[in-house]
């Protein structure tokens, strides 16, 4: 599949974009913020799903360190939230948490339906 390729060719890049999206929307004033379609834990699932798509798909050597760092930042993002008129939630992390497991779970799929017989 060509966009898989691309995701791996281009997983560091799209990997930071990612996590500078999420750092900006989740350090951004809330108010300033515009209305979507969707729950607060849903934005949580899919922006981390997301993130580690395509760390997930590549698997660089120490990918699964990564994985936890993203996990990491999730929690530093919560405790910073308050101090920048935002609220962090634990659920808000247990959300990010279970898109992350989902991501690697869905990347896994992905490469064993995509990866030919002979590479497996």
């Amino acid at each position: 599949m060509a966009i898989l390729t691309l995701i791996k060719d281009y997983w560091l890049a799209l990997t930071l974009f990612i996590l500078f999206c999420i750092t900006t929307l989740s350090l951004w004033p809330a108010e300033s913020l515009p209305q979507v379609p969707g729950t607060d834990k849903t934005h949580h699932f899919i922006a981390y799903g997301l993130l580690v798509l395509p760390t997930a798909l590549k698997k660089p050597n120490g990918w699964i360190y990564i994985a936890l760092a993203f996990m990491a930042f999730s929690g530093v993002i919560e405790l910073i939230q308050p101090y920048v008129n935002r609220y962090g939630e634990w659920l808000d992390m247990l959300a990010n948490v279970v898109g992350l497991f989902c991501g690697i779970i869905i990347a896994t799929i992905l490469n064993y339906f995509t990866t030919p017989v002979y590479k497996k």
